[in-house]
């Protein structure tokens, strides 16, 4: 069993080198950074193919393979980033500084990190002789998670479905602890929301700028939806993974706005994350109106970011529209239709985390949840019904609150101790899994 301190100083080391690649999508260009991954694991005696979509963009997918049949366990991680403005940023974006026991950088959690601590579980694991009873062992790696995966997980998926298919894939989406009245609650992410982004329309007439009312502006008429929007929300939906996660934390979720405002008394920024699991979310994020400042707009659109729970679908999200807008005065067109999907919260992968964590941390407990975002794993329950995905990155030295504060933000940065806690975690899956 590698020692954790190696794993730390291995997955550090990773990390860094993989900050320094500039794979903000778009572009993208993961290129670079995925030939250097697979120049690490193809002479550690992996089977390394590079599957792109398009020129300058491949999928890394590397596979250890044992010669009696047993589950095909697949580490799964992307190399993509958003984008980063350094005039932002305390350090270079693309330095991969070491500083305060943190490396920094854009991709520290989002999730060069889990890239890092996968290859560095491995790759000690193959150093030392190690190879699968049974089964075999995937690390995947691909390109364009960020912007929808079409030229990543989802076109791998499809595509290459043979290449891909596997039993268990742990991923991204969960892990950070969370402290709460006394508890420790490491949560799973077992779900991911669907989504169903739309794009809102008001109509009205043209007219000159000069004489207010000479027209009907079609922007003003947009002022009581964004109201709406920021004002209200609808109803929740008791759906397990949240309900799950409720119990865990010692919160009765029979009532879900009890719950919440239970939440929120004692740790506002927990009751921000957990929000967004309970139902269905719309966020005004794009507007547009008019393209001369002396003419009243005769049209305007709003685009929406609607996050909808797992397993439901456009009916639904209808219903949530109409309760907090009304079902007048505007129209309403979809640009994205994807229904969120779940994987079972009674599995051996996740009695394998308990196990992991009660050695970790006794006391502290292990609880499912839903993502409010969106990652790769869907691809894969969407292709392979019965493949289980979860998203697991344990960390102990940051918390759930703190991390997601940090992601797609300035100064983006990960504890060192968390890089050797979470690489230990894949380095003893892979070893109980694959015996």
């Amino acid at each position: 069993m590698p020692e954790r301190s190696d794993l730390e100083r291995r997955t550090t080391e990773l990390l860094q080198r993989l900050i320094r690649f500039d794979t903000v999508n778009p572009p993208g260009n993961e290129a670079p950074a995925q030939e250097w991954l697979r120049g690490l694991l193809e002479p550690a005696g992996f089977e390394c193919e590079l599957l792109a979509a398009v020129p300058g963009r491949p999928n890394l997918i590397a596979r250890l393979r044992s010669a009696s049949d047993g589950p095909a366990l697949c580490l799964l991680g992307h190399v993509d980033t958003v984008l980063a403005d350094p005039s932002e940023w305390t350090v270079d974006p693309w330095s991969g500084e070491l500083r305060d026991g943190f490396v920094w950088g854009r991709g520290a959690l989002d999730m060069k990190s889990q890239v890092a601590a996968e290859s560095a579980a491995a790759l000690a694991l193959v150093e030392e002789g190690w190879r699968p009873e049974a089964g075999e062992l995937m690390l995947v790696f691909t390109a364009d998670e960020e912007t929808g995966a079409a030229e990543g997980a989802q076109w791998l998926c499809r595509e290459h479905p043979d290449r891909v298919r596997c039993d268990l894939v742990v991923n991204e989406g969960a892990g950070p602890v969370v402290d709460y009245d006394g508890r420790r609650v490491y949560p799973v992410c077992v779900a991911e929301k669907g989504v169903f982004r739309f794009t809102l329309t008001t109509e009205g007439r043209s007219g000159h700028a000069s004489v207010p009312r000479i027209g009907d502006n079609a922007l003003a008429k947009m002022a009581p939806l964004l109201t709406a929007l920021r004002e209200r929300r609808p109803s929740f939906d008791l759906t397990p993974e949240p309900e799950a996660l409720l119990r865990a934390l010692g919160v009765d979720p029979s009532d879900l706005e009890a719950a919440l405002r239970q939440v929120e008394a004692k740790d506002p920024g927990l009751a921000v994350l957990i929000e967004p699991m309970l139902g269905v979310s719309m966020t005004p994020t794009i507007i547009r109106a008019g393209e001369k400042i002396n003419v009243i707009p005769s049209s305007a659109e709003l685009q929406v970011d609607c996050r909808v729970p797992p397993d439901q679908g456009r009916e639904h999200v209808m219903r949530a529209v109409a309760e907090v807008l009304g079902e007048d005065g505007y129209g309403l067109e979809f640009a994205c239709d994807v229904v969120g999907n779940r994987s079972p919260m009674n599995t051996p992968l996740m009695d394998s985390i308990r196990r992991f964590i009660e050695l970790e941390d006794p006391g502290a407990a292990v609880a499912p949840m839903a993502m409010p975002g969106f990652s790769d794993s869907h691809w894969w329950r969407a292709a392979f019904p019965d493949c289980v995905a979860y998203g697991f990155f344990p960390q102990r030295a940051m918390g759930a609150v703190e991390e997601y504060s940090l992601i797609h933000a300035a100064d983006e940065r990960v504890p060192v101790e968390d890089l050797g806690l979470a690489a230990s975690f894949y380095s003893d899956l892979v070893m109980e899994t694959l015996r």
